[in-house]
């Protein structure tokens, strides 16, 4: 049965040692490639990798899993895990412009060229995390510069940037270049608060809808919303993009951001589904459910945003919700996509979940700590 907490501290401390005892042991081992060195893209919930073509995003994000947890305190060993997992990845996926291929098989042969926003995203973010950990790496920069540089042609007229595939217009891209530019905000040359500035300016003219407060998902050319089939209000990034915006709203002494943070949080909380205690993967405009389903991410966001944004009781309530998550044969793997029956689907633990999992649970165990 998944657990019931009392308090954050209790959450927090049955958080901390599933990570520190199960969970980053297990995807340190199993989760790597012991031929490639790459690491695994998914591990079935007894704990055996599960092959299958690596992307970029998993890659770099769990070299920001590593990274993160050595900066946080749970040892040194897991910074030695994620520097080996950056260099093979940029042995594997870093082209001659800067930008990482999409996807490798798992001895490195290129499966997917091209380079795609959102795997650059994750890209940056690893790299802020291994340079804060080691400031004078100054090739981490140059190389998170190269990146940009390299994404320059891509921007619109209208500000952002265009993402290949059906929606080219869409704002899941720029929610993870706002995270990473923020990361690098910390470790970085002032340029870094520049991006951060343009993207909060786009989300909070452009992606935020000004009469219901919703973050809407894909646009037009001119980032005007599309409805319809195309009005998509995902839960998960009405909070994740709360937290970003208050953390980004303090930061500047932004008022009309934190205002705008609180009401993306006020906004996901509609779709939060009381019978499971989950956040549904997706609403209609009406805040009517489009699907019942709950995928773990949005679990994690809902926990991040709770502690920025909420009181203690809604804070444990997003705990419990994603605890469930965590309940498998072997621990330290997790369940990804659960069904509007309270049943979870049987299948692999992707590993680019690892990300949002060790946010959520430094950002529950910091603000039970500073509320202790």
């Amino acid at each position: 049965m998944p657990p019931r907490f009392d308090t954050l501290s209790a959450a927090a401390a049955w958080f901390e040692s599933w990570l520190g005892e199960a969970a980053l042991p297990l995807w340190a081992d199993a989760g790597v490639d012991p031929v490639g060195g790459l690491f695994q893209e998914q591990l079935s919930v007894e704990g055996q990798p599960i092959e299958a073509p690596r992307r970029a995003r998993a890659q770099a994000r769990q070299v920001f899993v590593f990274a993160s947890a050595a900066g946080a305190g749970y040892g040194e060993a897991w910074l030695a895990t994620a520097r080996k997992g950056w260099a093979r990845f940029v042995a594997a996926y870093r082209r001659p412009d800067g930008l990482f291929r999409n996807r490798c098989a798992a001895d490195g042969t290129v499966l997917d060229g091209e380079a795609d926003n959102y795997e650059q995203a994750f890209v940056l973010l690893a790299m802020a995390a291994l340079m804060a950990l080691d400031p004078a790496a100054g090739g981490l920069e140059r190389g998170a510069k190269q990146v940009l540089a390299a994404l320059q042609p891509r921007r619109t007229p209208g500000g952002g940037f265009k993402e290949n595939g059906p929606h080219p217009f869409q704002a899941n891209c720029h929610m993870h270049l706002f995270e990473s530019a923020m990361a690098w905000e910390a470790v970085g040359d002032a340029s870094w608060r520049t991006f951060s500035d343009d993207i909060a300016t786009l989300a909070l003219t452009r992606f935020i809808d000004p009469e219901t407060g919703l973050l809407r998902e894909f646009f037009d050319g001119e980032w005007r919303a599309l409805k319809g089939e195309g009005g998509l209000v995902e839960p998960g990034h009405q909070f994740e993009w709360a937290w970003l915006l208050d953390r980004w709203g303090r930061a500047r002494g932004r008022g009309d951001a934190l205002a705008a943070a609180r009401r993306l949080f006020e906004n996901g909380l509609k779709g939060v589904d009381p019978q499971r205690g989950v956040a549904v993967n997706a609403l209609w405009e009406d805040f009517s459910v489009r699907d019942g389903s709950a995928r773990l991410w949005p679990q994690t966001e809902h926990l991040k945003a709770a502690m920025a944004l909420g009181d203690a009781q809604q804070g444990l309530r997003a705990a419990e919700g994603l605890a469930q998550y965590l309940d498998t044969p072997a621990r330290g793997a997790w369940r990804d996509k659960l069904k509007p029956d309270g049943t979870f689907v049987e299948e692999p633990a992707p590993a680019t979940s690892f990300y949002h999992l060790i946010v959520a649970i430094l950002e529950l165990t910091s603000r039970a700590e500073a509320a202790a």
